[in-house]
């Protein structure tokens, strides 16, 4: 499981974890699929661990062929 800190000003009750009440600066653990749900809320999440699990590499990007003009003599 990922670990993230929690950098809120007042604690906060969280569903996904049973109810349970997260502290100020508390670390908890979360699911490794859910890690980028907490961690994208930059107001309220840090993350200390991220997940130990294989990550899929990004999508290859898609490259396409220009057309090349062409010119009648």
């Amino acid at each position: 499981m990922a670990r993230v800190r929690f950098i809120g000003p007042e604690p906060v009750t969280v569903p996904e974890l049973g109810d349970r009440e997260v502290q100020p600066d508390e670390v908890v653990e979360v699911p490794d699929e859910r890690f980028d749900g907490y961690v994208c809320q930059t107001g309220n999440w840090e993350p200390v661990e991220e997940p130990k699990g294989e990550q899929a590499p990004p999508a290859p990007l898609k490259k396409t062929a220009a057309k090349a003009s062409q010119k009648e003599d």
